[in-house]
């Protein structure tokens, strides 16, 4: 049964939901698609899956494709991704021309006669150049820019300047010196989705056995993709730290997106570490229902993300009033109030990251009083009705300069 922006009310005043029934109605008859490189895996396909359907039961004809690629394409997108987090990269003439043509043959099979597109990330950035542009286009960057690899901006900001406007998750990701004409919008969680809505504790407890999770024993894990950005190696000796002074458990919950070639690599490596251990557990394409039971049911979540476009597991978690020992790093410290919804430690102070892990795990009543505040945290600003309402205005703002009604 699809879902109504009005069965929101229990998380929303209804005086909002009406108002963001009426801004929708401003634009109702405009015609608006999203562009991204895939419908599963990561936090882009996640947002989209919840934020699309909801626009349209807003009023608003909004449409979701996503880049049709080879191994080949995904292969030199990630090497970018990579790189504009700080990476080195030999880019190639051949990656190029892989990037570039795959965008081309794409947009010959993709028509857009939309009102207006918003295009999600490098993968599909290009594509701009390959449409008579009769339409603005949003760029909506989920990776931090603040520091990326010269050369590969360089050569990707010749896409990026003709879009009319970027949009970052945070302030601090916007590329200094590039163009002040950039907005921000955080992400948001779905809390109606599988993953977020409130479980009966006896459907914990049945979907905690199925997993592994041995009953009294408590409960360290990190839901993410396996990907090097997300340090899963470093979770490892963080909780082997902390196994020395305290018997506990720890579970890596996570997927291998479609985008992402290395994914695979990186599950094998970490796989290999822990081989014959007992306590801790990886599971690989949890479905949504075992990854809520898990986060609901942790001591102790953490993120110990390298780098970071956003992690709104981190929110997951925190709505699920379990506090998280984070990294400080991207869109970590807008979620995490460090001391009060949980801790934020440089991503590389492994001891520092276990001290505060077994601070948690010795203060039931810390914990508790961390959850109650992440959980109102994650309420006043990461729900995905704000989300909403934040893309109605821009998308309002934009049509009514480029000769909207």
């Amino acid at each position: 049964m699809s879902v109504s922006l009005t069965d929101y009310r229990d998380f929303v005043d209804e005086s909002k939901i009406s108002e963001i029934y009426r801004k929708g109605s401003r634009i109702s008859r405009r015609h608006i698609l999203h562009i991204s490189s895939t419908y599963y895996g990561g936090g882009v396909a996640e947002i989209l899956r919840s934020l699309v359907p909801l626009l349209n039961d807003v009023g608003i004809d909004v449409g979701w494709r996503t880049v049709v690629g080879s191994p080949d394409f995904f292969r030199v997108t990630k090497k970018f991704h990579n790189a504009l987090q700080g990476d080195k990269i030999a880019l190639t003439k051949m990656k190029k021309k892989v990037y570039e043509e795959t965008n081309e043959i794409f947009s010959k099979f993709t028509h857009v006669e939309h009102d207006l597109v918003v295009v999600h990330d490098p993968q599909p950035l290009p594509l701009i150049k390959f449409y008579k542009k009769k339409q603005p286009w949003i760029w909506r960057c989920h990776i931090d820019l603040s520091n990326p690899n010269e050369k590969l901006w360089d050569y990707l900001k010749s896409f990026v300047i003709p879009y009319d406007l970027v949009v970052y998750h945070t302030e601090e990701f916007a590329m200094r010196g590039f163009s002040e004409n950039y907005r921000v919008i955080k992400p948001s969680i779905d809390p109606l989705s599988i993953k977020n809505i409130d479980l009966p504790g006896e459907t914990v407890k049945k979907y905690l056995k199925k997993a592994g999770v041995v009953e009294g024993k408590p409960l360290i894990s990190q839901v993410s993709r396996f990907d090097k950005w997300k340090d899963p190696i470093g979770v490892l000796k963080v909780f082997d730290l902390v196994r020395r002074e305290m018997d506990c458990q720890l579970f890596l919950v996570g997927d291998i997106a479609i985008d992402d070639p290395e994914g695979q690599k990186m599950h094998e490596r970490v796989l290999s570490e822990v081989k014959g251990r007992r306590d801790v557990r990886l599971i690989l394409g949890a479905h949504d229902i075992l990854v809520n039971a898990i986060q609901r049911a942790s001591d102790v979540v953490l993120q110990k993300s390298i780098r970071e476009g956003f992690g709104l597991s981190v929110s997951e978690a925190l709505w699920k009033k379990t506090p998280v020992v984070a990294s400080n790093v991207g869109g970590l410290p807008t979620q995490v109030i460090d001391g009060e919804t949980g801790y934020l430690v440089d991503p590389m102070d492994y001891e520092a990251a276990a001290k505060k892990v077994m601070d948690l795990l010795s203060d039931p009543t810390l914990r508790e009083k961390m959850g109650e505040k992440g959980r109102e945290h994650v309420k006043k600003n990461f729900l995905i009705t704000r989300h909403i309402e934040d893309w109605i205005d821009l998308w309002t703002e934009i049509l009514e300069e480029n000769g909207g009604d």
